[in-house]
């Protein structure tokens, strides 16, 4: 048995035994002066992924690809339907209007058409324009000069967590989801590891090439390329950087015609120039106000919403709110030593989405004063009536003055995290708390 942490009063206890391990590999056991409650969490509640990182549009990707030396297509983006003419003209040639919206899909959605002169591009521009995808308003379109395609081929790096490094992904099968091409033809996807320390290096880009069977005369540009690639990635603090498809024209030559890149949310503090360049409309009102406030708040689909101080004890209050069988409306981390303010901020953020039928508190207090967040609660409540019903577990520092301020609101209380978690649940449900 191994793995032990301490979750105030109760034990986390993961099994780890030959048999156990194959044949429930995520089971947990919470073991408690009741008895053991087992429960199969194998699943995450959430992935870290795209959802803590700034999203780039096509274009800005390909801007910043091309001051690494990789190839693009000649283009520029428009916001009218005669910017679109005006570009189409510059360029002389077939184009490509695509919409520039933060989603997938978009060449299903009609999101990216081929115009074969200026009057062409100018129509489809506006009629581009007039979307939504998603749900996201369309913008902006970006005009690029169409590429004579032969071969598509799939190059990114990303964080390979596992191991613990990034990693250089290509395929031969470009130009697709790469994520179908991993869950049905992985052997289709050649891996590279790439040391931190001592970063890219050419051979393994020619193991790369080798390995999705590029034509020998394409490997030096293609090794520009993934070079070119990879000091984008480290130098603007990316967690994706991703060309699909990279493709073969029929003059021979190697050219990204899409780009993607993810930006890491905890940098772009030394990143201002790509501070500047975030969509807000493919955010979530409640994540654009948390962050106004330094909140750590991702919504997810669930109905008990959950303010926690301490991104540990947030996947914990979420872990045992699943276990008894209810589900997360948001992970919020208000951080240590927050203020009456900014816990108002984040209690008014949480009764914002219709969803959330019980709030779940869970405070140790340490540098957060237990005192200083029953107020901010209750401050919340005076500016933002509400009839969902409340639990609050609140330990630590100033605990007690907190709990009394707490008790004068009527508020339900609790003195375990399971016992809090069990009443949110049964709230959550319309049962009495």
């Amino acid at each position: 048995m191994v793995g032990q942490r301490t979750l105030d009063p109760y034990v986390e206890v993961r099994i780890l035994c030959p048999q156990h391990e194959e044949t429930q590999p995520g089971l947990r056991l919470f073991v408690c002066s009741g008895g053991i409650i087992a429960a199969d969490v194998s699943q995450p509640l959430f992935f870290e992924g795209e959802r803590t990182c700034m999203k780039l549009h096509e274009y800005q990707s390909k801007q910043i690809f091309a001051r690494y030396n990789i190839p693009i297509p000649r283009g520029r983006v428009a916001a009218t339907a005669d910017e679109a003419k005006q570009i189409a003209k510059e360029l002389g040639s077939r184009v490509v209007i695509k919409a520039q919206v933060l989603v997938g899909g978009r060449g299903k959605a009609g999101g990216i058409r081929l115009a074969r002169n200026p009057d062409e591009a100018a129509e489809m521009a506006a009629q581009i324009l007039t979307m939504e995808l998603k749900g996201l308003p369309v913008r902006k379109v970006l005009v690029d000069e169409a590429a004579n395609i032969e071969t598509e081929i799939y190059l990114g790096i990303t964080n390979d967590r596992q191991a613990r490094k990034p990693v250089l992904m290509a395929s031969a099968a470009g130009g697709v989801d790469i994520e179908e091409v991993a869950r049905t033809t992985p052997e289709k996807i050649v891996k590279v590891h790439i040391d931190p320390l001592l970063g890219l290096r050419e051979y393994q880009t020619r193991d790369v090439a080798a390995g999705i069977d590029l034509p020998r005369e394409h490997w030096r540009t293609f090794a520009q390329i993934a070079l070119g690639l990879w000091r984008a990635y480290v130098d603007c603090d990316a967690t994706l950087a991703e060309i699909n498809p990279l493709v073969i024209t029929a003059e021979n030559q190697l050219l990204a015609v899409d780009g993607k890149m993810l930006i890491d949310d905890n940098a772009l503090f030394r990143q201002p120039s790509l501070a500047e360049m975030r969509d807000l409309d493919a955010e979530a009102p409640a994540e654009i106000e948390a962050r106004r406030y330094g909140l750590s708040f991702i919504k997810l689909d669930g109905d008990i919403g959950c303010m926690v101080n301490g991104a540990g004890l947030a996947m914990t209050t979420m872990d045992i709110i699943k276990l008894f069988g209810g589900a997360p409306a948001n992970f919020l981390d208000i951080g240590g030593g927050a203020g009456a303010e900014k816990v108002a901020a984040a209690l008014r953020i949480i009764l914002s989405d219709p969803n959330v039928k019980a709030v779940l508190f869970n405070i140790f207090g340490g540098i957060t004063r237990g005192d200083e967040v029953a107020r901010g609660i209750v401050a919340a409540l005076n500016e933002v009536k509400s009839e969902v019903p409340m639990v609050i577990r609140l330990v630590g520092t100033h605990a007690e003055e907190g709990r009394r301020i707490l008790a004068d609101a009527h508020m339900i209380t609790a003195e375990t995290l399971v016992e809090a978690a069990q009443k949110a649940v049964a709230a959550a449900r319309g049962g009495v708390a």
